[in-house]
């Protein structure tokens, strides 16, 4: 009894250390020019940043130029919000023929940079519920 007593108090320690907790990341984007098409949203781990499939994705409706997606279970962690204004509503980053995008877009931290961003500028840390606002 005294063994069965023990396995299940150990159980119950190991379940509790090994779960994992969650946050939810709130993020707002003001600035949109007009309220065509829809805000796309992505929350990416460093190795999927720019690269791969995001870790949770939304696709919002415009209203007065504010869009607002909430990202939930979010765990511990370093990421980066990717926006995209996608006026067409094809779920991509349009470009012109000189390689510019043609969509308005922005990334958490709000980098102002030419050229693509950088996984260092884009990175927020989320420990806690949050909120954050992105520029386009």
């Amino acid at each position: 009894m005294k063994t069965l007593f023990t396995s299940i108090i150990v159980l119950f320690i190991s379940i509790a250390m090994n779960a994992q907790e969650t946050f939810t990341l709130k993020v707002t984007v003001n600035n949109a020019k007009d309220d065509q098409g829809k805000m796309v949203y992505s929350l990416s781990t460093q190795n999927q940043f720019m690269k791969a499939a995001p870790l949770q994705s939304a696709s919002v409706e415009i209203k007065d130029g504010v869009a607002v997606a909430t990202f939930e279970n979010v765990p511990i962690g370093d990421y980066a919000v990717m926006v995209l204004h996608d006026k067409n509503g094809n779920n991509q980053m349009d470009f012109s023929e000189q390689g510019m995008p043609t969509e308005a877009y922005g990334m958490s931290n709000n980098p102002m940079s030419y050229g693509p961003p950088t996984w260092e500028d884009a990175k927020i840390t989320v420990d806690s519920d949050k909120e954050i606002t992105v520029r386009l």
